[in-house]
């Protein structure tokens, strides 16, 4: 198991997301957030596509995450989110 850590900064990202949605959207949101710690706390360098400088891309449905995993420590850090389509 790893522990996953949302850097502040995603976790900003990701209240910018919430609150820029609609009521619906806020539910795929927080489903997707939660789907996000549970594939991560698994296995992450199984999830998503590598990409330079260590870090690895996912997409959980409305959600685009750019996270590393540190495996020797068990952690993975999710350092980007945004929503579909947007940068």
């Amino acid at each position: 198991m790893y522990t996953v850590r949302w850097t502040q900064s995603a976790l900003e990202e990701l209240a910018d997301v919430w609150v820029s949605a609609d009521a619906t959207e806020r539910v795929a949101i927080n489903t997707a957030a939660d789907q996000v710690d549970a594939l991560l706390s698994n296995a992450p360098e199984n999830e998503g596509e590598s990409r330079a400088g260590n870090r690895r891309i996912t997409f959980v449905a409305p959600l685009v995450l750019v996270f590393t995993v540190d495996s020797p420590n068990g952690i993975v850090r999710v350092l980007h989110v945004s929503r579909y389509g947007t940068s």
